[in-house]
């Protein structure tokens, strides 16, 4: 980076495969560290999950998947097209060696670990996201309760006994009850269906697409070089690491790092890491909306995230396995707008526009794939699942971290892509 020398015998120049929020937050804080970067991305910055999610930046809420309950609900889901968890009757081996893999670490053992192994990406999460916007990322994250609303108190009892397991394992959440008339001032939006509710403090949202494009902004401002380029393989030698790309092109630097979400295992693989990762597809939209909504809503029961968006609604959902690049389902926004409509009042459904799905990256046992790969000097970050956003730049400083000092932090040991 301009004017750094480094003094500690780390590289010099890297390359980033991947312009999404950990592929860039990985980036950034190389730069940080006197690293000269270039980051390469198929289709440009923010083109993957890092566009269209809901924006939170929630660690009280990075719960982990992999909880017992999952099994039966995602059997019921698949004999149930309108599922908020899809699954598709395919005979894609490769899915369903994933799906068994994941099913194995369905136990409060692996939830347990996962929630454990999570603590200090969500105890420096939105500290990671101050240093960016004090240091040249402008567009800043807006701090707000995210208040989950449930159709009865029993209902609310599943969030309630999740928080206080996450409590257990380290990460005690602020939190409080609301009756029925704290709801209703919390949550104007909220239906007559809609009885109770939890409001979750401490956390904060962002605009994601708007975010990413400023952070990418602002590596390049301090000296990287951003290619529309189709990664196909990477290569280390004793001087260094070549990525290679679709039109023959190659790009040479000290040290590589593959942050490329759900396509992670196209190269990861080739790096010797073995653990699958696959596309957990969300969707999203945007909906005017008659009152403003000024803060996060969340609604469990049938696993949709709204977010206040350009003076509308950003509403996101459903968790679909299909390949990344399979085209957008309009079945699963139907079925999403279903779910919401009898609990969301004064809301202009028909009038949705910025229709998307994104794939999130999701492992089998829950936990991200971050750090160093067989191959000398090439590294990998993913897998984080619904919480890339969350996790992407404190994954990145990490990381950053790591490359440089050849050294793994000790909140990485359990993300080992290796293992």
């Amino acid at each position: 980076m301009n004017g750094v020398e480094r003094l500690d015998g780390g590289p010099r120049s890297a390359v980033v495969v991947g312009a999404g929020v950990v592929g860039l937050s990985t980036a950034w804080f190389l730069q940080e560290r006197g690293v000269e970067v270039t980051v390469v991305d198929r289709t440009g910055v923010a083109a993957g999950a890092s566009w269209g999610n809901a924006g939170w930046i929630a660690p009280g809420l990075a719960i982990p998947l992999n909880e017992p309950a999952v099994l039966r609900y995602g059997l019921k889901s698949v004999f149930d097209p309108a599922a908020p968890l899809h699954l598709p009757l395919t005979a894609d081996p490769g899915l369903w060696s994933f799906l068994a893999r994941f099913a194995a670490h369905c136990r409060w053992s692996s939830w347990t670990r996962v929630a454990k192994a999570n603590l200090p990406l969500n105890e420096e999460s939105v500290e990671a996201y101050d240093v960016l916007t004090a240091n040249g990322v402008d567009v800043p994250t807006v701090a707000a309760p995210i208040t989950a609303v449930f159709t009865s108190a029993g209902q609310a009892r599943g969030l309630l006994g999740e928080l206080e397991r996450l409590a257990a394992a380290g990460q005690p959440v602020v939190h409080t009850r609301l009756s029925t008339a704290d709801l209703r001032e919390q949550v104007p939006q909220a239906s007559s269906a809609l009885t109770a509710g939890v409001r979750i403090d401490g956390q904060r949202f962002v605009d994601p697409g708007a975010f990413v494009r400023a952070l990418g902004r602002a590596v390049v401002a301090r000296g990287a070089t951003i290619r529309t380029l189709e990664t196909v393989d990477v290569r280390a030698d004793r001087t260094g690491v070549t990525v290679l790309t679709r039109d023959g092109s190659a790009v040479r630097a000290d040290a590589a790092v593959i942050a490329t979400g759900a396509w992670l295992p196209r190269l990861a693989a080739r790096a010797g890491v073995r653990t699958p990762v696959r596309a957990g597809r969300g969707y999203s939209f945007t909906v005017p909306v008659r009152e403003p909504v000024t803060a996060p809503i969340y609604l469990p029961e049938v696993r949709v995230a709204c977010t206040p968006y350009r003076g509308g609604l950003r509403v996101a959902g459903t968790m679909e396995f299909r390949d990344p690049d399979a085209p957008l389902d309009e079945a699963r926004v139907d079925a999403i707008i279903a779910s919401v409509r009898p609990l969301l009042d004064g809301v202009r459904w028909e009038d949705r526009t910025d229709v998307w799905v994104g794939p999130r990256p999701v492992t089998p046992d829950g936990r991200a794939l971050i750090g160093a790969t067989r191959l000398p000097g090439v590294h990998v970050a993913g897998g984080h699942g619904m919480w890339g956003l969350a996790q992407g730049p404190v994954t990145g400083r990490l990381l950053a971290e790591q490359v440089t000092t050849g050294k793994q932090p000790d909140a990485l040991r359990e993300f080992d892509p290796l293992r």
